[in-house]
Order: C-alpha cells, then structure tokens, then sequence
C-alpha cells in the first residue's frame, strides 16, 4: 500500500512516498480503506519538525474511509460501514487524562493515518454524518469537533448570543456556520477584505479587518449592545489575547485554541480580571463529543467548506499551499 513517511530531521522537502505491507486488524481493530484526510495547523508542525516525532512516521491525525475488514471481537463496526477517526483514540468521554491521551495522538506519538490502509481499535473511529462524501467527513474529527467543543461543550452557547471567530480556517469556518445554526450572531475578522465578503456569504453579521483595524477587540465590542461578545474563538493565542479580552463582554468566554502568534506569551491579566473573562484552553475532544457533534450536523445539515484537494503523493504541495494562507476553508487528502 501507498503510505508517506517522515524522515529525520522532518521536511516538505524530504516528505518520503513508500511502499508498506497492507495492515491486519488485530482483536478490537477495524481495517480502513482510507479515502480521504485533512490538513490541520497541528499535522503542519509534525511535517515540519516543528513538533519532533520518531523516524519513520506516518502524519496526519484525520481521516474518513470505509471499513474493509474486523478484528476478533468488534462490534461497533461491519465491513463497508463509513467511518472518520478520532483525534484522541484513548479519550471516550468524561474528564480527559492528557497525559495519556497525548501519548497516542495519530500522526504524531502514534502512527497517522497517511496511509492507503489504516487499522485502529473500533473505539478510535465514529460514523460520519448522512450524505457526507469521504473528504467532507474527512474535516471534522480535529477542526470542526474543536469548535464544537468550544462553543457548545465548554461555551453552552445559546440562540441570541454573539460569537467572534478569528480568519478562515477550518475552525474559524466551523464556527461560524455551527453558531449561526445555533441562532447566534457572529462576528468575523480576517486580514483580507475578499474573504470578509466570502465570510458575510456564509453568514458573518458583522466583519472586521484586522489589519486595517488594529484595535480590531474595541471594534468588534462596539458592535455589541452587551459591549462585547458572549464567545471568543481565539486561534491566534498570546499575540490575540489582548484584543479577545477588548472584545469580550464582561464575564465572556474566551475558547483558546490556536498558537499562531506563538507557543508562549504575555497574558493580558489585569484586562482579564477586572472583565471577569473566563478563558479556556481546548484541544479537540473526545469521541463521545465527537458522536453528539455528528448528531448535530445531521440535524442542522452543515456541510465544510473546502478549499482544494490534493492526491495523497502530493502531500507536501497541499502543505505549501497551507503556508501560503491563500485557502479558505479545509484543505484535503485524497487517497
């Protein structure tokens, strides 16, 4: 079967196409013929080096195909069922235990799924959505459960309520349509007037440059007659915080995301107390979150936005073009 491979020190440009041993499943996995993957901010940093990761190993953390074969025992699963995997296999539900969880991380601690054929246990993969073709299902195990999360497990956002979303990102978008959907106004930012009317098409109330706006916090607050937003998702990070807090309301809920401006920083405290902000750091969810999101996308009838596919041998191509920040939306693995 067709795979990618990391070499050591990691690279685009050293990216290596090989030729592996079709897996079997063992007790408790499935065998997946994989279809589609996406491309996340997290898979750039492991393709890159940025996040080290042992020699030999296969990127990208989502993926969506269908099953092909089981192991002893499994249940969940048949053969020619539709699946997507998880972002943390070992997290089901209830209170995460990280320091588990982050020592099994597809594409990164563990073998990803970059791969024609992929096996993992039943419990690392969910149904997709009704009437999602493979590289749509393929968008939502990290991005979109991220803004899920963020919004409806750690947020409880309710109709009437304000959003701000950050770019256009897989996540920013997926919040976007999901808060719309939950009858929430949102508000959109974005450094480029041309994706601002694209973001006001998929249904942004409001929208701010900003880079022409610089104070871009006290912008989006003036938009609101609470004096801020009810939800920030922030995907910048420390260099984003100060103006997440100007444009929280009082007692707002900030979801921090994203770590574009950086791995570390100043926190803006003192903003942050005397506005009462509740700040939450999320990196996606479990798979029972993952499950109640795809219940809601049956419901509502969202679908991704995506920007480009790329065949799978092309994988480095599909990440230049991430780094060129020129999509909007996800941008996909087809296999």
């Amino acid at each position: 079967m067709k795979a990618i491979r990391l070499p050591q020190p990691a690279s685009l440009d050293t990216l290596e196409v090989v030729d592996l041993p079709k897996p079997e499943p063992s007790p408790g996995q499935i065998l997946v013929r994989a279809r589609a993957s996406s491309l996340n901010f997290h898979d750039y940093l492991v393709v890159t080096g940025a996040a080290p990761t042992e020699e030999g190993r296969i990127p990208m953390s989502d993926v969506a195909g269908e099953v092909e074969a089981v192991g002893e025992g499994v249940t969940l699963f048949a053969p020619g069922d539709r699946v997507m995997s998880t972002f943390f296999p070992l997290w089901q539900s209830g209170r995460p235990a990280f320091a588990k969880c982050w020592a099994c991380i597809p594409g990164d601690t563990a073998q990803g799924y970059a791969a024609e054929y992929v096996c993992n246990a039943e419990t690392a993969f969910t149904p997709i959505p009704e009437g999602y073709s493979f590289e749509e299902a393929a968008t939502l195990p990290c991005a979109a459960l991220t803004a899920w999360r963020a919004l409806f497990v750690e947020g409880g956002l309710q109709p009437g309520e304000t959003v701000l979303v950050q770019g256009t990102g897989g996540v920013s978008i997926f919040a976007l349509q999901m808060a719309k959907a939950a009858g929430a106004t949102v508000i959109a930012t974005s450094s480029s007037d041309e994706k601002l009317e694209r973001l006001r098409k998929l249904g942004a109330d409001h929208t701010v440059n900003y880079k022409s706006t610089p104070k871009w916090g006290e912008a989006v607050a003036a938009l609101c007659p609470a004096g801020g937003v009810d939800h920030v998702v922030d995907v910048g990070g420390p260099g984003n915080l100060a103006n997440s807090f100007a444009a929280s309301r009082d007692d707002g809920h900030v979801s921090l995301i994203g770590v574009l401006t950086g791995m570390s920083g100043e926190i803006p405290t003192a903003a942050m107390m005397v506005k009462q902000v509740r700040l939450k750091g999320i990196t996606v969810g479990s798979r029972e979150h993952q499950l109640n999101m795809v219940a809601g996308l049956n419901a509502t009838g969202i679908k991704p936005v995506i920007d480009s596919s790329f065949p799978l041998e092309k994988i480095a191509d599909a990440f230049r073009h991430q780094a060129s920040q020129k999509h909007f939306g996800k941008i996909c693995l087809t296999y």
